[in-house]
């Protein structure tokens, strides 16, 4: 029986950041970020292209708190170019003021350019690899095509901007022609981001991730946008009672009374509410009711209950 794919298994995706600066175009997928790592559980992750590195740390991030035994890399010239603009120096500065004392037991800044780098890998070598580098057509077929020999055979590669077409965008162009030839998902919110399973041994969380229905990919698709759209929230308030009062007025329907269910769920571990518990949430109708009055520590504690 295939495993079936319950966001609310992961239990990193409730984190906060520890790494948000003014670059925001991938704020949105650092709780799918968080996921992915736990999911796959990378022993070698690389990222192509990490500019101030909020993507990249958020990575580093969640290798650290699963405690993985994972080498982490991350290259770029730290120059910048024609898409994310030129930059000066100081940005790479900054960046190791923050990444060094949290990540550089495990994680590298490697300041160079993509094809100077893929010698350092070996073949069969990369779980995890993030591409977000030049994001013309031309550049991003070649970075795939270079470095896909050193993707392991539990591979899974992340490509960003899938969703932009201005600015000589062609990530979008490459993505739709890759969807063709591997197990995929895609992510619309941010530019888009897609997830692309090029091993031949993925492992069991990643296969149910890239094989669900279309109708509850869409519902993980809402659920991880509504994630990304609070992101950059420092804190979650505590108070439950909107929850109580949303999930009274909305008991007969059945997508928003689950929705505010599996809220209530977190907070009241009574019989009445476990027996009322459905095995099959809708997460998108009122999630960020969930987000925006369920405390951290309780929603923690949702993910434990739910069942796998």
């Amino acid at each position: 029986m295939n495993k079936f794919f319950n966001p609310l298994s992961y239990s990193l995706i409730s984190q906060k950041p520890l790494r948000l600066t003014d670059v925001f175009g991938w704020h949105g997928h650092i709780p799918f970020a968080f996921a992915v790592t736990e999911m796959l559980r990378p022993r070698l992750l690389v990222e192509l292209g990490t500019h101030k590195g909020d993507s990249y740390c958020a990575f580093c991030q969640a290798v650290k708190s699963l405690n993985l035994d994972c080498l982490c890399y991350a290259v770029d010239s730290w120059k910048g170019d024609e898409h994310a603009g030129f930059y000066p120096k100081e940005i790479l500065k900054e960046l190791r003021s923050h990444h060094d004392p949290l990540y550089g037991s495990f994680s590298t800044l490697l300041e160079m350019r993509f094809d100077e780098a893929v010698s350092r890998f070996s073949d069969g070598s990369i779980d995890l690899l993030h591409i977000d580098g030049l994001h013309s057509y031309e550049a991003v077929k070649h970075d795939f095509d270079t470095w896909l020999p050193k993707m392991s055979r539990r591979g899974v590669v992340l490509l960003h901007d899938i969703s932009v077409r201005h600015q000589n965008f062609g990530v979008w162009k490459f993505w739709e022609e890759l969807k063709e030839n591997y197990p995929n998902f895609e992510f619309i919110h941010s530019y888009g981001l897609g997830v692309l399973g090029v091993g031949e041994e993925l492992s069991e969380d990643i296969r149910a991730f890239l094989s669900m229905d279309k109708d509850y990919a869409d519902q993980v698709r809402s659920f991880f946008s509504a994630l990304g759209s609070h992101a950059a929230q420092k804190h979650l308030p505590e108070n439950i009672e909107p929850i109580k009062a949303e999930l009274s007025k909305n008991s007969e329907n059945t997508d928003k009374y689950n929705s505010y269910l599996l809220a209530f769920a977190a907070l009241d571990d009574s019989e009445e509410v476990k027996r009322q518990k459905s095995k099959s949430f809708s997460y998108q109708p009122k999630i960020s009711i969930i987000l925006r009055y369920g405390s951290c520590v309780s929603y923690r504690k949702m993910l434990k209950s739910l069942p796998s």
